[in-house]
């Protein structure tokens, strides 16, 4: 597609169904306008980090996309609304969370959007989802992936074993 750029997304859940919601998440990824969901890592289970509740169900997705950041911010928020995604209180329980990573090289900091991700490099449900699809990534001013695992090693996250149909 011409004109696009690849985009980064992290998907989590830790209500319902789980595991329902982020395959519900991945088609309509893959349904927004001027967007191509290329693939996506495995499921990776992870407890609450700075919050209760149960624990998460997380991946990460790598879209090429023609929208720009915000663009791309508004349709991944239409996705977690219409999921059932409810705001009550920072770090709430939820649903469905999808957080925009990365946006091609982009770096902004606006009241609305911030990229890359100001926490993305601190989080090992997304560091290791990520390194499982781009494990030579650079991050806009955190240094390589690589370097962002270090620094969480010691965050529990593990992988999910596929099941099959």
């Amino acid at each position: 597609m011409a004109g696009t750029v690849d985009a980064w997304v992290a998907l989590g859940a830790n209500l319902g169904e789980r595991r329902a919601s982020l395959e519900a998440a991945f088609a309509a990824l893959g349904r927004l306008p001027g967007t191509l969901l290329v693939r996506h890592s495995s499921l990776w289970a992870s407890p609450p980090l700075d919050a209760d509740g149960p624990d998460y169900l997380n991946a990460v997705a790598l879209l090429r996309t023609s929208l720009d950041p915000f663009e791309l911010l508004a349709a991944l928020q239409s996705i977690e609304q219409a999921n059932g995604r409810s705001r009550s209180y920072r770090n709430a329980p939820r649903t469905l969370d999808l957080d925009l990573l990365l946006h091609g090289r982009a770096v902004l900091e606006t009241p609305t959007l911030t990229l890359p991700h100001p926490r993305m490099s601190t989080r090992a449900f997304v560091l290791r989802p990520l390194a499982e699809l781009a494990p030579n990534l650079d991050i806009p001013g955190h240094g390589t992936l690589r370097q962002c695992l270090a620094q969480v090693a010691d965050q529990p996250c593990k992988a999910i074993p596929e099941t099959s149909t």
